[in-house]
């Protein structure tokens, strides 16, 4: 089978690489072009564009890179059409494989969305052109199926969530990367949002001076690009691509919010996630989402499990106030890693998530 693959973020990379893999060991002659990065690669895709080149987040930096979105789109589906693959599978990346699905059926190609666009969150009209142009659809969240089913008539596959996955996956690079308790910081993975969120969550390091604050470099980010950040803090280093090791050694995190909440629960690490970006991409953003919570583990728990510090409320003080429970109040941490383990349970899909999916994608691809 001829796969085309999309994936324009980091956490889209990361279990396409995984599926890649599982697909492949169904089907040996199995060949993947892919938008994605790195870890894509490593499982025998050939990279056509790398991810760090498409994110672009919030409404005000789409409006500023409209035109270089919309070439990209436009060269996609020219790329397609000239390989012309046996399914398209796209992986989460909304606004642009959305898009692209709608195209790509009116062209005969069958398409495989994996990874729901999260329209229960906002803009939920889209289900009815998803309904219309994705032949298969997988989702990873537990309510996501019952969602469809109930609400929109449309029989959607649960996987469960690649995470699992990803993390017991995980083998551990180094032994230790500090001789001091660790807090772990992860700002994200675009260059936008880390300059937001990034110096109020150093600045809590200089009230816990015990410990040592590493941040975790986003791949594809080069050290240039942090050094400016960490200037004249003793406490405070930065890793690349170690991401995992640091969440298995860290007593705590700071979390900007996202798939990394979800990675830093898996591992056990007692969190807050902050969130702040582009004013106007928020004020906007605000009157269209209709959820409860920003983080993934509040919203699978469907309670408050953790303390998620938005916009104006991403404060150096409040940060510390927040922080300071999590590392030193033994009943918070162990009420924390209760609510884990059922977020665990909840996740575990039965078996693997991309040995599911892939398992799914060959046995509609044989209809």
């Amino acid at each position: 089978m001829k796969y085309y693959v999309i994936a324009g973020e980091a956490s889209g990379d990361l279990h396409g690489g995984n599926l890649l893999k599982a697909l492949k060991a169904q089907d040996s002659q199995a060949s993947f072009r892919c938008w994605g990065g790195d870890h894509m690669q490593a499982a025998g895709g050939h990279i056509v564009k790398h991810y760090r080149d498409l994110a672009f987040m919030g409404f005000a930096e789409v409006l500023m890179n409209l035109r270089t979105i919309l070439q990209n789109i436009s060269f996609c589906k020219t790329d397609i059409l000239a390989h012309r693959p046996d399914a398209l599978i796209l992986i989460d990346y909304p606004g642009f494989n959305l898009r692209i699905a709608k195209w790509a059926k009116a062209q005969g190609i069958k398409v495989i969305y994996y990874i729901s666009p999260q329209v229960w969150a906002w803009k939920e009209g889209r289900v009815k052109m998803m309904k219309q142009c994705i032949d298969l659809m997988l989702v990873i969240l537990p309510f996501e199926k019952d969602y469809y089913q109930q609400k929109w008539q449309w029989p959607v596959h649960y996987v469960g969530h690649p995470l699992v996955e990803a993390v017991d996956g995980h083998e551990p690079r180094v032994a230790s990367l500090s001789d001091r308790p660790i807090v772990a910081i992860l700002p994200g993975s675009r260059r936008q949002e880390i300059k937001a969120k990034l110096p109020i969550m150093l600045a809590a390091s200089r009230h816990f001076p015990d410990y040592q604050f590493i941040v975790a470099m986003a791949p594809g980010m080069d050290d240039a690009f942090y050094k400016p950040f960490l200037a004249g803090y003793e406490n405070v280093s930065a890793v690349g691509g170690l991401t995992y090791d640091l969440l298995r050694q860290a007593r705590a995190a700071m979390v900007t919010s996202g798939t990394a909440t979800l990675e830093t629960a898996l591992f056990g690490v007692p969190e807050v996630v902050c969130y702040k970006g582009n004013p106007i991409s928020y004020a906007i953003a605000k009157r269209l989402i209709t959820i409860k919570y920003i983080s993934l583990v509040n919203l699978i728990m469907d309670k408050p499990v953790l303390t998620e510090l938005i916009q104006h409320d991403l404060q150096e003080a409040t940060l510390v106030a927040k922080l300071k429970p999590l590392l030193q109040d033994e009943a918070v941490r162990q009420a924390m890693a209760a609510d884990y383990a059922g977020l665990r349970q909840l996740l575990a899909g039965g078996g693997h998530a991309s040995d599911n999916a892939a398992r799914l994608i060959g046995a509609f691809l044989k209809q």
